[in-house]
């Protein structure tokens, strides 16, 4: 009779549990307004593509929609889009003669996540890039010349064109990509 208390004491205690664990953690809300730079209401706020955005104010939040609409990485289809971008993208340069020895020693899932993270932040999506800028990312990287910056360019608008993108946000892309060019090859920086 003892050992029988035991399992049902046991069992009690197992179907309890889980009640006592711990909640997952809630999602860490902005507590500095991305538009005006003041504390937030916590009252103001949006979900964007899953990530909930608070505002100091009704006015920053209006602002925040108004630029997520018309920001370029809205405009190519934000996080989907950009997502099969870059899987299409890194196909293209490791098979790619001219550039993709360059990944031979590369762990290309992270790759692949910091183009994703740089994409969109350079093509308008509210979370910033925390990376490297393109120079220092580039630095120690030997023999980086035009030919390797006009392969990855070719692969990118290939890229974009075959998901059928359209010539014009192409070409705003290849624009965008085209001011890294200096960095990206280590060239001096123009005088001011």
């Amino acid at each position: 009779m003892k050992s029988h208390i035991s399992l049902l004491t046991a069992l009690a205690l197992a179907l309890a549990l889980p009640a006592f664990a711990a909640e997952p953690a809630k999602e860490q809300i902005n507590t500095v307004c991305p538009i005006s730079g003041k504390p937030v209401d916590p009252n103001i706020t949006v979900v964007y593509e899953g990530k909930t955005f608070a505002f100091a104010a009704e006015a920053c939040r209006t602002k925040f929609n108004e630029v997520r609409a018309n920001s370029l990485y809205q405009k190519l289809g934000g996080k989907g889009a950009i997502d099969a971008a870059v899987e299409l993208f890194y196909k293209k340069v490791l098979a790619d003669a001219r550039v993709k020895h360059y990944f031979d020693d590369i762990n290309m899932n992270k790759q692949r996540r910091k183009q994703r993270e740089f994409l969109s932040a350079a093509l308008g999506s509210p979370i910033p890039w925390t990376g490297k800028d393109m120079r220092t990312a580039h630095a120690n990287i030997p023999g980086l010349n035009e030919t390797h910056f006009t392969a990855i360019a070719e692969n990118l608008k290939s890229t974009l064109q075959e998901l059928k993108i359209s010539k014009d946000l192409i070409n705003q892309v290849l624009a965008l990509v085209g001011t890294l060019h200096d960095d990206v090859l280590n060239l001096p920086k123009p005088a001011k």
